[in-house]
């Protein structure tokens, strides 16, 4: 069994970071009812004995045997120390490593050159140290998720840093980011800037980005606590059967934080934690068709720049019949190609697909995903040179309140197109070099950054974009080689 280290970055990071945790915790409490450390529960945590730690800093009773005390396999980053002594004091505190906490007090300023340029110069040093901390803890290191947004300038400028310090020192582990784009009414002035100089490191040092988008969680927030019973009513129909009120994927019921701790945006940081939680399952649980992270990189990236992937998952919420019919399978089939359950406000179905993954989790049969695969495919338009490009995992664990899941995640190419609205912003801004100089006033930070970051972004476009083009195009068939005789 392989292990993965999760880096959260600035405040959006380390909020997703503090869901995701504590969700991790509720299943792994639903699954593991007898409290034994196994294999699976030593994917993302660790094994302790507070009172007895060895000279050598190496806990005792990492092996298997009852849980003791678990830390995350997490490194908590953040400039502005405000969102990490809050969980600090919260009632997660205990499964964080407090040896493994980097924080300042003056924050980045919403400019990603503060981040980039001098904190992660600054900070070096120390954020090598706590993530070789993390990674002597585990026997087969497979994998970095780094968690943070695009918009502010320690979630873009540091999480980048800290995303070339990975490929630099852990050149054979996978880089995994979750980066969280800001919405066109984002209040941040600069967030056009800092999105795209990120996204110049995003594309040049990770193995896979899954981009995600302000509004499009809002949207599916909205969607759901439209259809759970409300407060008044106490129930709400939805496909002639009654919504279980705690079942939604947003819900965090069974988990360490209590319902009266929940804050704003916990809604929208669970719905990208279940998405960990769900691309993860078949690497830490069992199942008739795993799929390990290093497939998913594999399978859906056929060009190594072009490793966006859109995602989406399904059901939103449950209903309270567990006993579901073929018809209800199949249509959480469809709601997973459906825009109101992507994590981007983008229509695949409209672009060319490079490549699918559908992961799967519950009682769900291999037939029921080669049925809807082949419903669904007709539809669907898939580059002429990988037409059986699906790739397809189950997973037994269902997620916790549901029967059974679906994740897709997607390489196609409408990417550019939530790309080209930011650069749109970015060159409105860039055009009149409105707030350049908060930049280039940091040491490090040249004019250059931006006109090359920009090229980069044009770059990542015109691949997709010349791909969606050859979408309806006939198939012209390369002649094969003659050898002259």
């Amino acid at each position: 069994m392989t292990q993965s280290i999760v880096v959260q970055v600035g405040q959006c990071g380390n909020q997703i970071g503090c869901r995701f945790w504590d969700l991790a915790l509720r299943e792994y409490a639903n699954v593991n009812k007898n409290g034994i450390y196994d294999e699976s529960i030593g994917s993302f945590f660790r094994n302790v004995d507070s009172r007895h730690e060895d000279p050598a800093n190496i806990p005792l009773g990492q092996g298997k045997g009852k849980i003791k005390s678990l830390k995350a396999r997490a490194v908590l980053v953040d400039m502005e120390e405000g969102v990490v002594s809050e969980m600090m004091k919260g009632p997660l505190a205990e499964v964080f490593d407090c040896r493994q906490l980097l924080t300042d007090v003056s924050g980045s300023g919403n400019n990603w050159a503060t981040g980039h340029k001098m904190y992660g110069t600054q900070y070096h040093e120390q954020l090598s140290d706590v993530i070789r901390r993390a990674a002597e803890f585990c026997d087969c290191l497979q994998c970095f998720f780094v968690l943070h947004s695009m918009g502010g300038g320690t979630g873009s400028g540091v999480g980048t840093s800290i995303l070339n310090l990975l490929q630099d020192e852990y050149p054979d582990v996978y880089r995994f980011v979750t980066a969280v784009y800001p919405s066109a009414e984002d209040d941040v002035i600069t967030s056009p800037y800092n999105s795209v100089l990120a996204m110049r490191q995003l594309t040049d040092h990770a193995d896979c980005v899954l981009p995600i988008e302000n509004q499009a969680l809002v949207d599916i927030v909205n969607k759901i606590m439209q259809a759970v019973p409300s407060s008044k009513t106490g129930k709400r129909m939805y496909d002639n059967a009654a919504v279980k009120p705690d079942s939604a994927l947003t819900a965090g019921a069974g988990g360490v934080v209590s319902k009266s701790q929940e804050r704003p945006f916990d809604k929208m940081n669970n719905l990208v934690a279940n998405l960990l939680l769900n691309m993860t399952s078949s690497a830490r649980f069992e199942g008739s068709l795993n799929v390990d992270l290093n497939e998913i990189t594999m399978n859906l990236v056929p060009f190594p720049k072009m490793h966006y992937l859109v995602a989406s998952q399904t059901p939103l919420y449950c209903m309270a019949d567990v006993k579901l019919p073929p018809r209800r399978l199949d249509q959480m089939f469809s709601d997973a190609f459906a825009s109101d359950h992507q994590m981007l406000k983008v229509d695949p179905k409209r672009s060319l697909y490079l490549a699918c993954a559908l992961m799967v989790r519950g009682n769900v049969e291999l037939s029921d995903i080669r049925r809807n695969i082949d419903r669904l495919k007709p539809n669907l338009h898939f580059v002429h040179w990988n037409q059986e490009g699906w790739k397809t995992g189950l997973c037994s664990v269902a997620p916790v309140g549901q029967p059974y899941s679906l994740l897709t995640l997607a390489n196609n190419t409408c990417v550019h197109n939530t790309f080209s609205e930011i650069r749109d912003r970015f060159t409105k801004l860039y055009k009149r070099k409105a707030h350049i100089h908060h930049y280039t006033q940091v040491e490090g930070m040249e004019l250059a950054d931006f006109s090359e970051s920009l090229e980069s972004l044009n770059s990542v476009i015109t691949e997709y974009s010349s791909l969606e083009q050859t979408m309806g195009q006939p198939i012209v068939i390369e002649p094969r080689l003659k050898i002259a005789s």
